[in-house]
């Protein structure tokens, strides 16, 4: 599978993500995603699109987040794969829109 590459935005954070084929790992802005989202509830925002499709542990994904503050870069980044989850396969939609993701 070829990368995917989707944006995300909310207020004024803009996150560009990429997904591959992977084991799960997931970098933002070049380090972890603990170390940079260090509080646990952004970490389960930023799981979130996975848990609700199912793709836990599927995919690899990088962030290049900017502006705005954490809260917002958080709900970018899960915006964005969200529509990457869904450019995998349209089938992901229902539930992601279930929970306005």
């Amino acid at each position: 599978m070829d990368p995917i590459i989707s944006l995300g935005r909310r207020k004024t954070s803009v996150a560009r993500v990429v997904l591959s084929e992977g084991d799960g790992t997931i970098f933002v802005n070049g380090v972890e995603v603990a170390e940079y989202f260090p509080v646990l509830t952004q970490q389960f925002k930023l799981n979130q699109p996975f848990k609700l499709t199912g793709t836990e542990g599927k995919f690899d994904v990088s962030i290049n987040v900017n502006g705005g503050g954490i809260t917002g870069q958080v709900e970018a980044a899960r915006l964005g794969i969200a529509r990457a989850l869904v450019a995998v396969d349209e089938a992901h939609k229902p539930a992601l829109k279930a929970d306005d993701l």
